[in-house]
């Protein structure tokens, strides 16, 4: 049975940093692609971040190039999601999701995990 499951979302101050974590089970990285997409209030849900399982190309919104770093742990079965220089903006419910293919933010992803809720203020 494939399993997402996000942990490390919080409160954070602008300017401060969190670690997403998005455990994986029931499949291996070796064959998914692995993104984030969040959702705010009242928006429509974004994609983040994406990493490849072929090669391990990463790929950003333009929104946060720069200040997040997607990375995998294959050993672990884990990807995670580095969020540094956090901005009010960032404010979201966190979502990894998986599918057999390249990252494309715009295609439907097969899993999804049950969110992580990252809120900035201060």
């Amino acid at each position: 049975q494939v399993q997402l499951v996000e942990s490390g979302g919080g409160l954070v101050q602008p300017g401060g940093s969190l670690r997403l974590s998005c455990a994986a089970s029931g499949f291996t990285l070796d064959y998914y692609a692995i993104a984030w997409f969040r959702q705010a209030p009242g928006k429509e849900r974004e994609g983040v971040s994406c990493i490849a399982s072929s090669d391990g190309s990463t790929y950003y919104a333009d929104s946060v190039k720069g200040r997040f770093t997607i990375s995998k742990d294959n050993a672990k079965n884990t990807v995670y999601l580095q969020m540094n220089s956090l901005k009010p903006e960032d404010t979201a419910v966190y979502y990894c999701a998986t599918y057999i293919g390249p990252c494309d933010f715009d295609v439907e992803y097969d899993y999804w995990g049950q969110g992580t809720q990252v809120t900035v203020s201060s």
